[in-house]
């Protein structure tokens, strides 16, 4: 009797274990656990996104304030150099290459090995006589036109 007890032990603890492994594979996410979950990860997205997109932009700025004043210390060596800074009409390009228009600068050399964009993609404007300093060097931000907030504000050699 001991091995026929052991054997219908063993039967029907394998019963209960085929029982609560189907009853476990059955078991799914009902359509309110998912539309929690939905949820749930729709509100993160909705706090964290415009966040890190805010980022960017004031990665943007940031780097288009370090070319600026890149640019503003290759003109100075220039001027250094040249006792004045490029024309308007000889532009940036005066840092790269020696200028053929007049006023031709005394003891030109190379100032830069290339003109940077901006972070948009767009090359720096450059005046001179400036208009907020004896020159302005400056990017008009993320829509390309004068004047503007935020990412679209101008960043320019006057600001600090």
């Amino acid at each position: 009797m001991t091995g026929r007890a052991n054997t219908n032990k063993i039967a029907s603890m394998s019963s209960r274990m085929r029982t609560r492994t189907r009853h476990l594979i059955q078991r799914g996410f009902t359509l309110i656990e998912l539309m929690v979950v939905l949820l749930i990860i729709g509100v993160l997205a909705a706090l964290i996104v415009p966040n890190v997109l805010d980022r960017a932009d004031d990665a943007r700025v940031t780097a288009a304030k370090t070319d600026v004043s890149n640019l503003v210390q290759a003109l100075k060596l220039y001027k250094l150099d040249n006792q004045r800074y490029p024309s308007a009409e000889q532009g940036l390009q005066a840092l790269l290459t020696k200028p053929t228009v007049d006023p031709m600068p005394v003891n030109w050399k190379p100032y830069l090995d290339q003109l940077p964009k901006d972070p948009w993609g767009r090359p720096y404007q450059y005046l001179s006589p400036g208009i907020k300093g004896e020159v302005d060097v400056m990017s008009f931000g993320a829509d390309g036109q004068t004047g503007g907030e935020g990412k679209n504000a101008d960043v320019g050699s006057w600001q600090p």
